[in-house]
């Protein structure tokens, strides 16, 4: 493999392992404990980044075992493994394509909701019906304005329902034991590469997992909840089937 087929990986790798921790589940579980425990926005983003080191860990651990297989089995084929890793990428990639069309990443669609005023009313007073409108939208948005204050209040008087520890551990717990499986073929491909090979690939896997937790987890902190990052969780069976698709024929092509 030349320079050119191992930088394209490692970009491929960083997408793969970038786009995974947009997922809801690498983040979301991080905003929502830290609203219930009442964390500072720094704690919270160092907890997410603790257990987002545990994530990329275990997925390295799982890339040693693929890696040692790769290179006994590259030292009996030659040149063939790297016909035979774009192959496995490939189907990997058509598996993540599979599900995306099954419907795996289909969710619920919102139904919109119109309210039609009484055309007679409007028609003999509109202005009576208006100011009655505007005062009964001041009426309930005051109550309700009064009651979310209560509820904070309330909320900030009682202690957290868990301790620290407990949410940090199921935490690191969540994310540690459920690896980034797309990020192994990827390993594979590298492999020609050897260790160092490995080691890079590595160091990637890692900034790009913590570095996308820590984005995504901030961003909901912040409250910009309008970029609906929940919608990756749609296509990302599609996007990662592509990318792993794309790595392999390219390599295919260039091992020619």
């Amino acid at each position: 493999m030349t320079k050119g087929v191992f930088t394209t990986i490692a970009i491929t790798g960083f997408t793969v392992a970038f786009f995974h921790a947009a997922l809801p589940t690498h983040w979301l579980p991080f905003v929502l404990a830290g609203r219930a425990q009442r964390w500072k926005r720094p704690k919270t983003l160092a907890i997410a980044a603790f257990a987002g080191s545990g994530h990329v860990l275990f997925t390295t651990l799982l890339g040693v075992l693929v890696v040692w297989f790769g290179i006994a089995l590259n030292k009996k084929i030659g040149d063939w493994f790297p016909r035979i890793a774009a192959a496995v990428l490939i189907l990997f990639g058509l598996s993540y394509i599979w599900r995306q069309l099954a419907g795996k990443g289909h969710g619920h669609a919102f139904d919109g909701h119109s309210h039609r005023t009484h055309e007679e009313h409007e028609h003999n007073c509109p202005e009576a019906d208006n100011y009655h409108g505007q005062r009964h939208h001041h009426e309930h948005h005051d109550k309700s304005l009064i009651a979310a204050e209560k509820r904070r209040l309330a909320h900030l008087q009682q202690p957290p329902a868990t301790s620290d520890r407990v949410a940090i551990l199921s935490l690191l717990a969540l994310l540690t034991f459920s690896p980034c499986e797309a990020f192994l073929p990827v390993y594979l491909t590298g492999v020609k590469y050897g260790w160092l090979g490995f080691v890079l690939l590595s160091m990637i896997l890692a900034s790009a997992t913590v570095a996308g937790m820590i984005v995504f987890t901030w961003l909901t902190l912040m409250g910009i909840e309008k970029l609906n990052l929940k919608r990756l969780e749609k296509i990302e069976a599609g996007v990662m089937g592509m990318l792993l698709c794309a790595l392999g024929v390219l390599i295919i092509i260039f091992e020619r």
